[in-house]
């Protein structure tokens, strides 16, 4: 049996157990031995993070060649058109390549936490809510992807990374699992 985290990463808090500039990072909320993080998340992103003590499970989930779906949830600024989300679905160029397809929709405002601190407001500019599903992983990925098509991401919320999902977990919380990595991602 493995052991697998699921963890609430708040804003602000850094994806490792150690910083020697003394920022928030696992090891202010997580208790739990031998785990690790299973990709990241970056201090100014929020939600679901995957931890596990099973190398070859943290390998699964985090490789993208394994296709594992991550849903994120982003609120960006300006409302986006038609257009914009079917690049987003089509895959965008970036600086290091293109991006590979993608699930992408304009979503209602997600009944969330929050945010600490919150993001910035500006009342002439409106900001809407989408959902993309990426089996990618790179660095700053969504805000990357919603930038290019004119949308700057100011909330960026992880909801689920494969089969498991944020539900039931508020900000800085965590459950462990007990699970077999060759039945989970079979």
């Amino acid at each position: 049996m493995a052991t697998l985290v699921l963890f609430n990463k708040p804003h602000g808090v850094l994806t490792r157990f150690t910083d020697e500039a003394g920022r928030a990072t696992l090891a202010d909320h997580i208790p739990v031995p031998n785990v690790y993080p299973c990709g990241r998340l970056d201090a100014d992103s929020e939600g679901l993070l995957v931890l596990t003590d099973d190398g070859r499970l943290q390998h699964r989930l985090s490789d993208p060649r394994h296709k594992q779906p991550k849903t994120y949830w982003a609120q960006v600024e300006g409302i986006p058109d038609a257009a914009a989300i079917a690049r987003l679905a089509a895959g965008v160029d970036l600086r290091d390549g293109p991006t590979a397809p993608a699930r992408a929709r304009v979503m209602a405002p997600p009944a969330l936490w929050e945010r600490d601190p919150p993001i910035r407001f500006r009342a002439a500019i409106p900001t809407a809510w989408i959902e993309l599903v990426i089996h990618e992983g790179r660095n700053r990925q969504v805000r990357r992807m919603t930038a290019a098509v004119g949308f700057p991401t100011l909330r960026l919320v992880r909801w689920s990374v494969g089969p498991w999902d944020l539900e039931g977990l508020g900000p800085g919380q965590w459950r462990s699992l007990g699970i077999d990595p060759d039945r989970v991602l079979a």
